[in-house]
């Protein structure tokens, strides 16, 4: 369990390298695997880097698998660039060898710290220490504007469940519906 000023997370360290177990770097901020994985197809990850992908919290989308970030996130470590990843969503089985700060929680949906956070903003990722920290002043995050939620997709009845996405618990005691 990794806890600080951004929320609770839950990070798998077993195939973690003891050098990549602590990193403190400028977030790289997201709303979608999607745009993390064309931001590296870009080559817009020349530095160590957190890279933060919110609004994947069970209340934003219904907590989709980000399995595609690990492969990414990997090449990047064989380039030599630090790297972590701070999520409000879900990756099943093994993170990797890349350190994965995944449920956060309060999520971002929820008008957790993850909605506040800028490009740039300095994060302390410490599996050792069990810490997640934000080096941004309190006052100064809780003056910043919330991020707005991306817009909802529609099809493949998504659409039916947007009342569980609404009732729904946070992750860190189940994200259910019926147990809040």
């Amino acid at each position: 369990m990794l806890r600080g000023n951004i929320g609770e997370a839950v990070v798998k360290v077993s195939a973690v390298a003891l050098e990549h177990r602590v990193i403190t770097a400028p977030a790289a901020v997201f709303d979608s695997q999607i745009a993390v994985l064309e931001a590296f197809k870009q080559g817009r990850f020349d530095r160590d880097t957190v890279v933060v992908v919110r609004f994947q919290g069970p209340r934003a989308c219904g907590m989709p698998e980000l399995h595609q970030l690990t492969p990414a996130l990997s090449v990047l470590l064989d380039r030599g660039i630090r790297v972590a990843l701070v999520t409000d969503g879900r990756m099943s089985g093994a993170s990797g060898r890349v350190p994965a700060a995944i449920h956060v929680t309060p999520e971002a949906a929820s008008g957790g710290a993850l909605a506040r956070l800028c490009d740039g903003d300095l994060i302390t990722v410490d599996c050792d220490a069990g810490a997640l920290t934000l080096h941004v002043a309190p006052d100064a995050l809780a003056a910043r504007d919330t991020a707005p939620a991306p817009a909802s997709e529609n099809g493949w009845g998504r659409e039916l469940f947007a009342t569980f996405r609404d009732n729904v618990a946070e992750a860190n005691v189940g994200a259910s519906v019926f147990f809040r």
